[in-house]
């Protein structure tokens, strides 16, 4: 089961690269839009390394860092990539608009769902009343304007990179980088 997770991981990842792909081979970004969606995918980017920077997944309940502000940082940032990707990326027929109306689509009908379900019943089981305390009080998605927990570790930079997020950053980097080639080139 789990190398068929794995597998099926690996799977979905390469068809959002693909579809991220196609999506900047048929954009014509303005400035004004580039520029927009690029403050929105640094945001994004810049949200993913700090709690990339505080996660140790599986042996011990992170509520340090952005944690303390939201459950889910990695997938706020997520969300905030995708949104500034497709305003960048402006397409004929508005395609753009139609791949982020999918994107959304697919990561609160089906990827939040799922992941909330699998990692609450994961994270609960591990760590029991702390959890569900932390649960209780800490926003699942929209962070919350003020620090909701205590936690206090130390943001990682070995953590962040172990965390693989060096990966994501240059994914990012070369997306921005083609978009901007195209502003720059229509």
């Amino acid at each position: 089961m789990q190398e068929r997770s794995r597998v099926l991981g690996w799977v979905r990842l390469a068809l959002v690269y693909a579809f991220i792909g196609a999506l900047l081979d048929v954009s014509h970004p303005t400035p004004v839009l580039f520029w927009s969606g690029a403050a929105l995918v640094l945001a994004g980017e810049a949200i993913r390394m700090w709690a990339a920077g505080h996660l140790t997944k599986s042996v011990r309940l992170i509520t340090s860092g952005p944690y303390a502000y939201t459950q889910n940082p990695l997938y706020l940032g997520r969300l905030l990539i995708l949104t500034g990707l497709a305003i960048a990326a402006r397409t004929p027929a508005y395609l753009n608009l139609v791949a982020l109306a999918a994107g959304y689509a697919v990561f609160f009908g089906y990827y939040i769902p799922r992941k909330l379900r699998v990692e609450g019943a994961r994270l609960a089981r591990l760590h029991g009343e702390a959890f569900e305390a932390y649960h209780r009080s800490v926003p699942i998605l929209i962070p919350a304007l003020r620090r909701r927990t205590e936690g206090r570790e130390r943001w990682s930079f070995s953590l962040m990179v172990r965390n693989q997020e060096p990966l994501v950053i240059a994914g990012v980097g070369l997306a921005l980088a083609v978009l901007a080639w195209k502003t720059a080139h229509p």
